[in-house]
């Protein structure tokens, strides 16, 4: 059983939100975002609170309950703060431009990675600093994932691209005899 989705989900001043046909619509200062559910799951927007009801008692219902509550609570809070991700480029060389729609990555590969940004989503780079924001939480992380998985770090040096938030784990390398 869910504990998120018992209680009610409040919405903000500003902040609007619409359930019909299975999709649920949040509109705020930032922009608006649309998300499909299943019919699992009744959604009951009145009072300027969100309730979640399952429908039937099942296994796949009471693992919906709690993932849409989560789901809107990240709709509401993007509407009104977007989300950013920061990933940090180590390596000598290394580096990341934003040109146009697309981010260039130079990564010590023998040519440049290309990697065109979603329109909903806003990159900039400084430095050694990409840092990735838009609305939607999902695309926020998965844009920020596949930049990462250009040139994931590597333990010996470190090189590589990494979460601002991640450690590295360092092995030791060869020792001399």
């Amino acid at each position: 059983m869910s504990r998120l989705a018992k209680k009610p989900i409040v919405l903000p001043p500003k902040t609007e939100a619409s359930f019909s046909g299975g999709v649920m619509t949040v509109k705020g200062p930032l922009g608006t975002l649309t998300k499909g559910f299943r019919p699992h799951i009744k959604v009951k927007v009145e009072n300027g609170a969100i309730t979640l009801e399952q429908e039937f008692k099942s296994l796949q219902s009471n693992a919906l309950w709690g993932t849409y509550a989560s789901h809107i609570k990240n709709m509401i809070a993007g509407v009104n703060k977007p989300y950013e991700k920061k990933l940090i480029i180590e390596g000598i060389g290394f580096k990341a431009d934003v040109k146009g729609k697309d981010l260039v990555l130079s990564v010590g590969f023998s040519h440049q990675v290309v990697m065109p940004i979603p329109a909903d989503l806003k990159v900039t780079s400084e430095k050694n600093i990409i840092a990735v924001s838009g609305i939607d939480r999902e695309k926020v992380g998965q844009f920020a994932a596949q930049i990462r998985a250009v040139k994931k770090p590597e333990p010996y040096l470190g090189k590589g691209i990494r979460y601002s938030d991640e450690v590295i784990r360092r092995k030791q390398g060869k020792k001399a005899a």
